[in-house]
């Protein structure tokens, strides 16, 4: 019965699988090809450049500590 239920599974995938593959592969070509979608691929290609956030110390966790240089900092006197 094992061996059955493989086949047909198998059978599945390389039918269905196929066709999913297609389907997904072609869904992105459109998405990406489709009239209006320039814009919105440049868009998305800027974020990592765009820096509209001034910078401040919130983010940095050394921003209250002294020893911040310090590969020692927090060991104390050991040795």
């Amino acid at each position: 019965m094992e061996t059955a239920q493989y086949d047909l599974m198998r059978h599945f995938a390389d039918s269905w699988g196929l066709v999913y593959m297609l389907a997904i592969f072609l869904a992105v070509v459109f998405f990406t090809l489709k009239p209006g979608a320039r814009g919105n691929a440049l868009e998305a290609a800027r974020i990592p450049l765009d820096d509209d956030l001034p910078r401040t110390n919130a983010g940095n966790t050394n921003a209250g500590n002294t020893n911040a240089g310090n590969t020692n900092a927090g060991l104390g006197d050991r040795k």
